[in-house]
């Protein structure tokens, strides 16, 4: 198996920090991995520029629950991706759609300028993995020039949906790069890429960390209804992401 490059999904500094000790190729910085990722703080791009030496993509996503946003969260988006790029990001993570769940060409040329004009990469991210025609939402993002496509191949699981992810390479033809991701883990990667064909993964892995702070009253949350225990959190698991990164660097 020839290099596969393998981009890390975080939800920190120290994730990204992580990734980087473990060997990864590139990272997506996010904050609030539970709701599959919103736009990262300022000092966690600063911290993780400053500790490591890989390309660090940025989310721009306002907020949950879809990707059609107010004219408000727009602005804030605006907003972010400009401190993003003028903060050391490496390149910008977007997916607007209309409400009918076509891409939203005016508000992606929007935020793709901000970071071309820097001579940064862009990406359309699993936005596309909900668009009623993933070949014209390709055609429209090639027209927008966007650098690449994070997709699960509109399936839950992208590791189920190989032939798809294979389909959208070969219609993309070098016009717009595919990252394949969701689902993906040391078990199933190799096999996966083998059948995609791809050239390059996303992927996030964890381990369990806890914080004893809390410990005097379990009675309290400060989370929603889901009531998360207040005395740990996630971590990437650099052992994990280490052990992906040597299946991917082996030959059959």
């Amino acid at each position: 198996m020839e290099k596969v490059k393998l981009e890390v999904c975080c939800g920190s500094a120290e994730d990204v920090i992580e990734a980087y000790k473990a060997g990864a190729d590139r990272v997506e910085l996010n904050s609030n991995l539970f709701h599959g990722g919103l736009t990262p703080t300022l000092g966690s791009l600063k911290v993780a520029k400053r500790e490591t030496e890989l390309p660090i993509m940025t989310m721009i996503r306002p907020r949950e629950g879809g990707f059609c946003y107010t004219d408000t969260e727009f602005k804030v988006a605006v907003e972010d991706a400009k401190a993003m790029v003028a903060n050391g990001s490496d390149g910008l993570v977007f997916g607007f759609l209309r409400e009918n769940g076509t891409v939203d060409m005016e508000r992606s040329r929007i935020i793709a300028e901000i970071a071309r004009e820097k001579g940064l990469q862009t990406v359309f991210h699993r936005a596309v993995d909900v668009v009623p025609d993933w070949k014209e939402a390709l055609d429209m993002l090639i027209e927008l020039k966007i650098t690449r496509v994070l997709t699960s191949g509109q399936c839950y699981d992208v590791s189920y949906a190989a032939p798809v992810v294979k389909a959208m390479i070969e219609y993309a033809a070098g016009r717009i790069e595919i990252l394949p991701g969701a689902g993906l883990t040391n078990a199933n990667v190799r096999r996966f890429v083998e059948e995609s064909g791809c050239t390059q993964v996303h992927m996030a892995a964890h381990r369990l960390m806890f914080d004893t702070s809390t410990a005097n009253n379990r009675s309290i949350f400060y989370g929603g209804c889901l009531y998360p225990p207040e005395d740990r959190f996630n971590v990437t698991d650099g052992a994990y992401i280490g052990n992906v990164v040597s299946i991917l660097g082996e030959k059959p």
